[in-house]
């Protein structure tokens, strides 16, 4: 069975990938001082070439993006059940007053008119 995977924090991973560019040292070498594999920190230096300061955010810390993008999806999914309710009703009083209404000429008893 396998064994849980380590996880580190973002100030953990930040603090590794900078001994690499600001310390000039090997990613070997900090892999060793550190204990993590050079797959993770040359992935760590990717990451922070690419995204900056978003590059670690952490457990439960969202980019601003993702965090647009699960707003975004809350409000997709309230907007569907609305319109779902909209169209039982529709459908619902469009069965109610399909029928003759009390208003109609065909309602109206026969007789003379005035």
């Amino acid at each position: 069975m396998a064994g849980k995977r380590k996880t580190y924090t973002p100030e953990f991973k930040l603090a590794a990938v900078k001994m690499i560019t600001e310390q000039k040292l090997s990613v070997a070498e900090v892999a060793r001082r550190v204990g993590i594999t050079e797959n993770r920190l040359h992935d760590g230096q990717k990451a922070l070439a690419t995204k900056g300061v978003d590059a670690f955010p952490g457990s439960g810390h969202l980019t601003p993006q993702e965090e647009e993008i699960r707003t975004l999806r809350a409000d997709v999914k309230r907007l569907d059940a609305e319109r779902d309710i909209l169209k039982k009703a529709t459908a619902f009083f469009a069965a109610q007053t399909s029928g003759p209404s009390p208003g109609s000429r065909n309602a109206r008893p026969s007789g003379p008119s005035r």
